[in-house]
């Protein structure tokens, strides 16, 4: 029996097949956190829950409006005070893996860095597997373009037929200088492109920081740390405009918190988690730049008959 063709203006929702664990440090407060994803129920969202404190004050949903802190990374947090930090990387991967629905378990106040990219995050993500949900994808379509800036650092989405992201940055050491990058978050384009793209930062700055109580779990495993115009890491870069592809990195992450896929064109110009959040706030402030679409043109009949033929393939 041929196996029929999935239509491309479909998507049914996606959670985790199983549970899976991993134990870093945080970024910026040094601390050894356990992290534990799993699945979760349609349209549930992406939801956090602190295991080290009781109750249901502990559960905080991964949206822009929860978002209480983006000075060093994006921090959400609930009515309680609960928060978890640096969620970006981790958001970016469940985007780039289609994930709609996932509980995310950790026993901290912040999400493990790892290697400082989302590549563990990926590759856990496809240890447990993706397993496809009953619901339409929820798609948040862009209708007209929004824009907000700082200076001279601006982020605007506008109308586009697929999710896309433009981003230039400029920074003075010779080591990054200006750099620009596109890409078309179409499937496989995450992984490919942006995923092992690591977090940055000047070893001045570094300093700086650990004299103020934060970066306290940064090292050279973790980030690209930049000397005197020069990057100090032994291994160099993975990627050789690696820093903008961390920005754009970072910009997935802080979009998902959107609620569901973005359909639109994303510019960002030296744009970091502040200006990403507030366009997030100015976008769903105004009803007429965005609507709500949901993925269901496939009739139940015909995705059971796809479902039923892609089990027959996945055990000939």
């Amino acid at each position: 029996m041929p196996q029929p063709s999935m239509p491309s203006i479909t998507r049914r929702q996606q959670t985790l097949k199983t549970w899976i664990d991993c134990v870093g440090v945080g970024l910026h407060s040094g601390r050894r956190a356990h992290l534990r994803i799993g699945p979760a129920p349609v349209d549930t969202g992406i939801q956090f829950r602190r295991t080290d404190l009781a109750g249901m004050g502990a559960v905080i949903p991964a949206s822009w409006s929860h978002v209480v802190d983006t000075r060093l990374c994006t921090v959400i947090g609930n009515a309680d005070g609960v928060v978890v930090g640096t969620v970006e990387h981790l958001m970016a991967a469940f985007a780039g893996a289609g994930i709609d629905n996932a509980t995310v378990e950790i026993d901290g106040p912040e999400v493990p860095i790892m290697d400082g990219s989302a590549e563990s995050f990926v590759f856990l993500i496809e240890c447990a597997g993706v397993a496809q949900q009953s619901a339409p994808r929820k798609r948040i379509k862009i209708l007209k373009r929004v824009s907000v800036s700082a200076g001279d650092s601006s982020a605007t989405l506008m109308p586009s037929s697929v999710a896309s992201i433009d981003f230039a940055l400029d920074f003075a050491s010779p080591a990054i200088g200006r750099q620009e990058k596109s890409v078309v978050l179409s499937e496989g384009a995450f992984k490919r492109d942006l995923a092992r793209a690591r977090t940055f930062g000047f070893a001045e700055e570094v300093e700086h920081l650990r004299k103020a109580g934060l970066a306290r779990g940064g090292s050279l495993e973790n980030a690209v740390v930049i000397g005197e115009n020069r990057v100090l890491n032994s291994e160099g870069l993975r990627y050789g405009d690696e820093f903008v592809r961390h920005k754009m990195l970072d910009a997935v992450g802080d979009l998902y918190l959107a609620g569901g896929v973005v359909e639109g064109r994303f510019l960002g110009v030296r744009s970091g988690h502040a200006l990403n959040i507030q366009l997030l706030r100015a976008l769903f402030a105004d009803e007429s730049a965005w609507t709500l679409i949901d993925d269901d043109s496939v009739s139940d009949d015909w995705a059971e008959d796809w479902d039923d033929e892609a089990v027959l393939q996945a055990t000939a």
